[in-house]
Formats: structure tokens, sequence, C-alpha cells
């Protein structure tokens, strides 16, 4: 609902601003009637159009209100405060100031019209005719008054600031501050005010030409057409240096930190920072203020972040490393290569491969394992990395081009080397042009087993055609457990539309009733909430982002909603008739599994829709919503319209910025961090902290009451607040950005910064490196 309450503001708000516009601009007009009868019969319209503004007034008023009853401060204040009264008090105006001048210019008229019309009857006596002799002065003199009260400025005024008050609350719409400051309000505001002064001094102007003329006469056409252009021209000059301005600091410069932008060090006012933290830009400390200059040479003398803290290590994410020594416990090789793949239905796509296989490799290992993966490019101009998705693995081996190492290019080859600490679902991609790489194939499955699991599983790895890989110490002619195990990876690929894995058309799968079964369900595509259902047998959602729930309940007839990025882990035990898993609520994609491989899908019933923050039972959790926070940050995730690299677009904003402006969160080693995200956009942001799992406190004020829920990619759609906790226990640079990877290269990126952690890779144009 937040969605469609702020999507009728802004009709509601450009229909308020058309209206005014015309109503000043025929109030303007009355004046210049040329004769009584005209100007009573526009007096009277006008009255039309005050009736008419309250309109869409009310009807931008009444979306505030839904907002205001429905949501939390931070989803409507800029609204109340701000918004409310540019619409409210110039309308106000109209009825206080320009409906009584109206009235006012309604009985001059009137009076006039009987004046005149006493004028011009016909002489009946003596009387009658002195009378008559003297009516012209009264007749001029009541037609005098007319147009004095018609040219006032407090009849016409209002009209014209409901129209510039509209157009300002539809600007805040449009491009919204990231807070109520007066940095971000000033330029627009006084633009209002210097346009209500000249069209002050315009309606003063004309109304002194009526007082000493006694006539409201217009001047040639021509000469309004100049003044026409050139008021046009001083707004389109006056508009040119704000456009170019931000035209140009938008431009990104070709080689750039990724710890050039601000830095919120989450602690309101209290924070030193330290000087290992000072990178390019602004250092904003506790959200209140900004040091440069020679502000920021003081604070670079600071002894640590906090100031009754020592100063934390000096280290750089070359040295946040893997194990170096020892031999890998599982190794694999990965190449990366374009390819033409041919899916099941016979579509061919061409695309950019890991190994020639669509999607790449399912890589499997155990928790605890020393994992060697070996990457090479062979002809990917773009270069590829591999970024380990929600497995938290140390940050020299995150695989981010520009943050954690250089993209590697064609010919060249790059090692990473990890423990696998968490046993669960997870996926490796290309961080290097994530958007495209992605979209194009670099990526895979990948599946961390427990310690006690043999390795491979028995295996069901639904739509593909390519391998498992299970490189390393076990054999691959290990003994097969008894239990099905299937990751479902789904994506949609250019031209062929939505298949699992290399799969297109509809998978049926052979398993014996009793198996007991795990569906590992995966969402790789952007600008998609990817829908699962599974028909025909009860089951559990066992993990969410790779991590076990505590006592999941049974779950039947129910619709799983699944985010780009993340994962749930399904389990059932196959019963003695078909099972479908239905992608899209359609019959027509999906994995049909019945114990002789035959059989159709059974119809989709009625669904409930899947809701983790009460699933599961509690469980004891390391911290939670009473716990004592070291940090606090707040994230608002926008859109607003402006430029980004030169480009004027729909921007999505994460704190009213876009990357390099958007601001890192600076957090010590132990720290224990809340996050509160809202989301004021139209849009769903999967948001995708790297190298770390938070526990979700609450959502939309209700707190979470079921299992706790660990997410590395969460799922925040318009208008939600999401209150999250994590411990940062894993130094280093993280990307924390939009998993819609197409937001993320647009901008909507920022990172999670540990204090006396840098980095010496840089990204840009003139550089390699581009890891959205």
């Amino acid at each position: 609902m937040y969605s469609l309450w702020s999507g009728l503001e802004l009709p509601a708000l450009a229909l308020q601003f058309i209206l005014a516009w015309i109503a000043a601009s025929k109030a303007t007009r009355i004046v210049y009637g040329g004769s009584t009868g005209v100007i009573r019969r526009r007096l009277a319209k006008q009255w039309g159009w005050s009736f008419l503004l309250l309109l869409p007034a009310a009807g931008a008023a009444a979306c505030m209100w839904m907002l205001m009853s429905a949501y939390p401060p931070a989803l409507w204040e800029e609204r109340l405060y701000l918004e409310a009264p540019l619409l409210l008090l110039p309308l106000a105006a109209v009825w206080l100031l320009s409906v009584p001048s109206l009235i006012g210019a309604g009985v001059a008229a009137r009076s006039a019209a009987k004046l005149e019309a006493k004028e011009s009857a016909p002489d009946m006596d003596a009387f009658t005719s002195v009378a008559a002799s003297e009516a012209p002065s009264a007749a001029a003199s009541a037609e005098l008054k007319l147009l004095r009260r018609a040219a006032s400025p407090w009849l016409t005024l209002p009209y014209a600031a409901s129209a510039l008050g509209a157009a300002a609350a539809l600007y805040f719409r449009i491009v919204p501050p990231a807070s109520l400051s007066w940095q971000e309000l000033a330029i627009p505001l006084a633009a209002v005010l210097v346009a209500l002064t000249a069209l002050w001094m315009s309606q003063r102007s004309r109304a002194a030409a009526v007082e000493r003329t006694g006539a409201a006469v217009r001047g040639p056409l021509w000469k309004r057409a100049v003044s026409g252009a050139a008021i046009l021209a001083a707004v389109a000059a006056s508009a040119a240096y704000p456009i170019y301005a931000a035209y140009q600091s938008s431009l990104l410069p070709g080689e750039l930190n990724m710890m050039a932008g601000p830095v919120d060090d989450g602690i309101p006012g209290t924070a030193v920072i330290g000087a290992n933290n000072l990178a390019a830009g602004t250092v904003q400390a506790g959200h209140l203020h900004s040091m440069t200059g020679a502000s920021l040479a003081a604070a670079a003398a600071a002894p640590a972040v906090y100031a009754a803290e020592p100063r934390a290590r000096q280290l750089t994410v070359d040295q946040l490393t893997g194990p170096q020594t020892g031999d890998p416990d599982r190794s694999f090789e990965l190449t990366a290569r374009r390819a033409v793949v041919t899916l099941s239905s016979g579509k061919q796509v061409d695309a950019w491969t890991f190994n020639g296989e669509l999607p790449g490799p399912e890589l499997r290992m155990k928790k605890g394992e020393l994992i060697e993966v070996t990457l090479r490019n062979e002809d990917i101009d773009a270069g590829v990395t591999l970024h380990w998705h929600g497995l938290d693995v140390p940050n020299a081996e995150d695989g981010v081009a520009g943050v954690t190492q250089n993209a590697v290019m064609p010919g060249e080859t790059h090692t990473y080397r990890f423990r696998a600490m968490q046993a669960g679902t997870f996926w490796y991609h290309s961080h290097q042009v994530s958007s495209e790489a992605v979209r194009k194939g670099l990526f895979g499955a990948l599946i961390v087993e427990p310690e006690t699991a043999d390795i491979p599983v028995t295996n069901g790895t639904a739509g593909t055609t390519g391998t498992v890989e299970t490189s390393g110490t076990i054999p691959a002619s290990a003994p097969a457990q008894p239990a099905m195990d299937i990751p479902v990876v789904t994506h949609v690929w250019d031209g062929a539309g939505l298949a699992i894995g290399s799969s297109d058309t509809l998978q049926r799968s052979s398993i014996p009733a009793g198996t007991k079964v795990r569906l590992r369900l995966l969402n790789t595509d952007d600008w998609a909430r990817r829908t699962y259902a599974l028909i025909g047998v009860p089951f559990q959602v066992a993990a969410i982002d790779g991590t076990d729930l505590h006592e999941p309940s049974i779950l039947q007839n129910t619709r799983l909603e699944l985010t780009t990025g993340g994962r749930y882990d399904v389990t059932f035990t196959m019963p003695d008739r078909p099972v479908f898993l239905s992608i899209g609520d359609s019959s027509d994609s999906g994995l049909l599994m019945s114990p002789d491989g035959q059989g159709n899908p059974p119809p989709i019933p009625a669904l409930a829709t899947f809701d983790p923050l009460h699933y599961g039972t509690p469980q004891a959790a390391p911290f939670g919503a009473d716990s004592r926070f070291d940090r606090e940050f707040t994230m608002v995730l926008d859109q607003k319209l402006g430029f980004y690299n030169g480009n004027f677009d729909l921007l999505y904003t994460m704190n009213g910025a876009v990357f390099p402006k958007t601001p890192s969160f600076l957090v010590r080693e132990g720290d224990l961090v809340k996050v509160t995200i809202v989301n004021r956009s139209f849009f769903d942001h999967p948001m995708h902290l790297h190298g770390h799992h938070v526990l979700v406190l609450s959502r939309n004020g209700v707190p979470a009451d079921g299992s706790p829920w660990w997410s590395d990619t969460l799922d925040v759609t318009p208008g939600d607040t999401f209150e999250l906790a994590f411990r940062a226990d894993n130094p280093g640079i993280w990307m924390d950005h939009c998993h819609n990877l197409q937001h993320a290269a647009a901008g909507m990126s920022m990172h999670l910064m540990y204090d006396g952690v840098t980095t010496p890779y840089s990204v840009g144009s003139a550089t390699t490196n581009h890891p959205e």
C-alpha cells in the first residue's frame, strides 16, 4: 500500500500545480475584461477555480494521511513538515485572501453595473435629469473601485503561490531530501520565495498603474511577448548553473578509491576519527557534522575512533587472507570463457560461462575444509572475479574488483583460499561488471555440507547438463547418502526465458517414495522476486540464506517468495504420488517429481504467502533487540531524478546519495551493530551485506518471534522498515549494496568499513575494475 499512496500523491501534486497555474493566470486577466459585465463573469468563474483547487489538494492530503496512519515517521515526516505546508498554506491564503477579495470585487462590480444602468436610463423629469448628469462620475468612481479590487495582489497572488507551493512539493517528491536539513532545502525554498517576491512586485506595479491611470490597459502583444521571453530566459539562466553543477559533480573520476566517500561512524557526536580512516572525501562524525581541510588534519592526529581506546591495527585488505599454507582439502578450477550453450528446448544462448556450462559447475564441499579455487579468464574481455555470495570468507577472498583485488583479465589467473566455516546453500558469481556477468551466466551453486556428510551425495541437480565438482581428498566413488539433494537454480536467459539451470522445459525427476528430499532454491535474477510453490506434499523451510531454522513447522499450499540472490532450503519426504515444484505459479515451468518419473503436474490450489518473521520456534541467539549496541546506523533507500556520471535518470539512493557519495558505515572489530533500513522508494531492494549475516530483529515495528532469522540478502519492499543486528567479527572493507545489480550499477552501493583497514585497489574508467 505504501507504493499506492506514494504513487497517487504524485499526480495529485502535479494536478494541483496545473490547476493553480491556470487559476492564477485567469485571476491575473480578470482586470483586463474591458467592461463591467465581462469582469463580473470572470469573477464568477474564478469562484469555480477556487473550489476546484480543493480537489487535488484533498487527494494529496489524503495520501499523506494514509501514510501517516500506517507507517512510521521515517516514511512520511518530510511530507508533514515540508510538503504539507507548501501545499496547504497557499491554499489557505486563497480562501482567506483571494476569496474575500473576490467577494469585494463582486460587490464593486454589481455597484458599477447598477450605476451604468442608471446612466443609460432615459430622462423622466428634472430631478432624474440632474441625477443623470451626475451619474457618469459616480459610475466612473465605481468602475475604478472595481478595477482596484480586481488588480489587487491579494486577489491574484495566492493562486500563484498555490502553484509554486505545489511545484515545490512535487519537486521534493521527485528529488526527496535525505533529511530535513537547511543545506538540502535552502535552494528550492529560496527559489520559491524569489518567485513569489517577483510576482508580488509585478502585481503591485500593475495595481499602481490602475490607480495612476484609472484604467487597466495591457501593453501591446509584442511587448508582452518580449517580457515573457525575458522572464523565461531569466528562469532558464538561473536554473542553468545548478543543473550544470549537478551534471559536473555526477561525473565519476577515471580512478577512484572505494573508500573515497563520506564516512558515518554511527555514534551521534561522540566519536573521534582516526587518521587511518581518513580517505579522500568528507568524514561525517555522528551524523551531525562534516570535517574538511584543517579539521581533517586535526582529526588525523587523533589516537583512534574512540578517544578512550587504543588505535586499531593498521591493515590492508591484502593482509586479510585465508590460510596461505597447507594442502587444500578440496581444489577447484574455473575457467571463464564465452560459449554458445544449448538449453533443453533446443534454444541457444550466447553466454559467458565457467567451464563452458550454464550455470557454472556446482561446487560441493564440507564445513571446515580448506578450499582452493583457481580462476582463469580465457576470453572475457570485461574481466572476471569470484565472489562467494553468503559465505563469510576473509576479506581478501571476497572477490570484489577494485575493493579486494584487481579484476582477472584475459590470460590471467587468480587463486582463492579459504575455509568453508558455514554449512548451507550459497552461490558464487563474478563481481566484475556483475550486472552483465551474472545475467550472461558467470555464476553457479555452492553447497557446503555438514562435517559428517559424505560427498558426493546422491544428487538430483535439476536442469543441469554439467557437473557437480567435488574435487579433493574425498573420492568420487564415496558411498552415496540416502537423501536426494537438488539445487534449483532459476535464471532468465537472454532470448530464451526462464529456466532451471540450463533447462527451460518442464523437468521430470524419479524419486522413490520415502526418500528424504532437500530442494535448494536459488534466485539469480535481477528485478525478480521469484515465487515457488511445492504442490502435493507437506514441507518445511529448513534454512534461509544458508542458515538452518529452529524447529520449522509443517507448511502446505504455501507460496515462497525469494528475492534476488536469496535462498530457501525446502525439505520433505517423497510420497507415492507426484509432487510439483511450481515456479511463478505456472504449471508449465518447474520440477515434477514422482516415484516413476511420470505423471502430470497437480493443479495449483489457493496459496498463502510464507512469512519468515513468525516461522519456527525461538532459540537463544548471541544477541537480540534488548542488547546494548556499540554502533547504530540508519540506511534510507529512496529514488530521485538526477545525474549519474553525466546521464540524467532515475537514481536509486542510499541516504540520499549514489556511489561514490554514499556513506561508509565505520565499525571496529568486535562491535555489536544495529542497522535500521527504511525503504521510501517505489522499488524492491534486496540488500546484500558482504562478509556478514544479519539477524532480523523486527519488520515494520513487529518483532521477529519465530526461529532466529539470519539473512545475507534481505528483501526490503516499499514502505518496509527493518531493524537488523550483526557482530562486526570479520575485518575488512565490505560492499553493502542492492542485489538488483542494475541498481548497484547505477550507484546503489556503499561499504561497511572497519577501523584500521584500507584498500590499495581502485575503480573507474582508467582502471580495469568495475565491480557493478
